[in-house]
């Protein structure tokens, strides 16, 4: 099992309703210190080729596609007639330059979205974008400069369809990216390609994720049951459910449909997850056309519940996409969300800032949230690397006429942050599916905040493929932890603020993680005294090891239990460990597999 990490119990309440804990009014203070401090959260760049080039745009995607450590960004373009796709290349000063005379920008289709990952595991980026009106997708291989080649030969860019965006994520966990591509029209079946490793995409047909018929917009490759695994979550439009497809480890899907985030019909564009209320797993937003948003609280064990008390639930939306980031650094994910038009009115995009809590408030006076328009994509990253993330907007055509797109650099404040870049050995280069967990303690509190890596985000977009940190005044970074696609768990502790990090995949002295074969059962939690451990183990006799590791990856406890099957339990008194009050993993295992929980012990 995945190990959750959550706020000490001492820390936050989750109240959505009022503040009645007076440990809330550090990070409140803090939070309007730096509103007040900025007065803008974003300034508007009105000078850069990125926003004042004129297109009917629809995606965003933030990707280092040189490989100098400073993100570039790609803009497709989908009218009817084709338009050619726009590629920017950042000059590590935060100024970009269009290029013009490489194959992924010349093509003219009539693209929707697109996803990169590095499909051949050789360094860098390659790109896929995919295609309305009946047409192939696109797919381009990166030479390691930002320089493109077409590729012409195999299924997956010889496979008619009126696809709307694709994601890349490793569904079997083989260390190479696998490919899913939606479709709205047509046979409105999607598309699953399996990466076999020698620079070829077969396809995967007969199974539910290919044969079921919706009108598909959006796609996520996300571990939504903590497994270990991404699973798969479609949006569908046309007042058609979401479907969610459960992952089994080794590429066989389970279609769900008992969750509450499937059993809506509403005409939704885009999901974007995300970790709201730093509890260790990922919630979920939801953009509808002609109707209301939606907001998801996970938790756990494949349960949700709809948070209704926010902006977010009250207010009617033309929303096609969104995107998280800490766009002030105060340790929390916000929410930007764009909009169409209704009635042949111009919307304006939202911006939530999250209070602490995962509870999000409007942001009505930022000139994010200013401009009007038919707006598309969405995404942020730190085209500057000066710790704070910036914001790109895809607009598309509005009334016959083509529109720029905007770009807004974020003004940053005081807070501190870390940027972590990731690269896999045994798992994927890109990573992408790789989570990501840090501790800092933040105005007095110590605060779990995670992160995913994913090559999309909601309707047709890509944030910033490295992990971005806000960590308000936290002077050190207490504890890093990773878990790598391939299993693998790293942890690094006591990391100064302030930079970004470039962490491999270390194949040799991580600790192996491996997938529960046994129910693994720990309470009362939280617990101020005794926490029991069960078991049910299967009936060949191992020896048994039982320990427990602090929130930095120390061990406190360690036991040993000889040939043991069946039912197992143990008791285990925490004030006898001489330990203090926080957050503990217990992990069991007898040498085939193993599971862990989560303990918190208080006073």
């Amino acid at each position: 099992m995945d190990m959750y990490f959550f706020l000490e119990m001492h820390t936050l309440s989750l109240n959505q309703d009022k503040i009645n804990d007076m440990k809330f009014l550090p990070l409140l203070i803090l939070m309007i210190f730096s509103r007040m401090a900025n007065g803008q959260f974003f300034t508007k760049v009105t000078d850069s080729p990125l926003s004042t080039t004129i297109g009917d745009s629809r995606s965003v995607n933030w990707v280092d596609v040189n490989g100098d450590g400073f993100i570039d960004c790609f803009i497709s373009n989908g009218p009817q007639g084709g338009q050619n796709n726009m590629l920017y290349i950042n000059d590590t000063h935060g100024n970009f330059t269009a290029v013009t005379d490489d194959p992924i920008v010349k093509d003219g289709a009539p693209s929707d979205g697109a996803t990169f990952a590095d499909i051949d595991n050789d360094g860098d980026l390659d790109a896929f974008v995919v295609n309305w009106y009946n047409k192939n997708n696109l797919a381009y291989i990166n030479d390691g400069t930002g320089k493109f080649t077409q590729m012409l030969e195999g299924i997956w860019v010889n496979h008619f369809g009126y696809s709307e965006t694709a994601s890349f994520g490793d569904y079997d966990n083989d260390g190479l990216v696998d490919l899913y591509v939606t479709n709205s029209a047509g046979s409105k079946k999607n598309f699953l390609y399996h990466n076999t490793g020698a620079g070829i995409m077969e396809s995967v047909v007969g199974i539910a994720p290919v044969t079921d018929v919706s009108s598909s917009r959006n796609v996520s490759w996300t571990d939504i049951d903590a497994d270990g695994d991404v699973d798969l979550y479609v949006a569908n439009e046309n007042g058609e459910k979401e479907q969610l497809y459960r992952n089994d480890g080794a590429g066989v899907f389970e279609k769900l449909i008992e969750p509450l985030i499937t059993v809506d019909q509403y005409s939704t564009m885009s999901s974007s997850w995300g970790d709201i209320d730093n509890d260790g797993d990922l919630d979920l937003f939801l953009a509808n056309d002609a109707s209301k948003n939606q907001l998801f609280r996970n938790d756990g064990n494949l349960n949700f519940s709809r948070i209704l008390d926010t902006d977010i639930s009250n207010a009617a939306a033309h929303s096609f996409s969104s995107a998280w980031a800490d766009i002030d650094n105060d340790g929390d994910l916000d929410l930007f969300a764009t909009n169409a038009f209704l009635n042949g009115v111009r919307l304006k995009n939202k911006l939530y800032l999250n209070e602490g809590t995962g509870h999000l408030t409007e942001v009505t006076d930022d000139i994010s949230v200013m401009d009007t328009g038919w707006s598309y994509g969405c995404a942020f990253g730190d085209y500057d690397n000066d710790g704070f993330q910036d914001l790109a907007v895809a607009t598309t055509r509005f009334g016959g006429l083509d529109e720029p797109d905007y770009l807004y650099h974020n003004n940053g404040n005081g807070n501190h942050w870390v940027l972590l870049d990731l690269e896999g050995k045994v798992s994927n280069r890109s990573a992408i599916g790789a989570k990501v967990r840090l501790k800092a303690v933040i105005s007095g509190h110590a605060v779990w905040q995670m992160r995913e890596i994913s090559a999309q985000s909601a309707y047709c977009s890509q944030n910033d493929l490295r992990a971005h940190f806000g960590i308000g005044d936290a002077s050190v970074v207490d504890s890093i932890v990773i878990q790598w696609p391939s299993g693998i768990v790293q942890r690094l502790v006591n990391m100064a603020p302030d930079q970004i990090l470039h962490i491999e995949e270390d194949q040799v002295n991580a600790v192996p993680h491996v997938s529960s074969s046994f129910g693994l059962n720990v309470y009362p939690n939280p617990t101020n005294s005794i926490i029991n451990i069960e078991a049910n183990l299967t009936d060949l006799r191992r020896p048994l090891l039982l320990e427990v590791f602090g929130d930095t990856g120390q061990v406190v406890y360690t036991s040993a239990f000889d040939q043991v099957s069946g039912h197992w339990q143990h008791q285990l008194d925490l004030r006898k460990l001489q330990v203090v009050p926080g957050q503990y993993i217990v992990r069991v295992g007898n040498g085939l597999s193993a599971e862990e929980r989560k303990i918190i012990y208080v006073h």
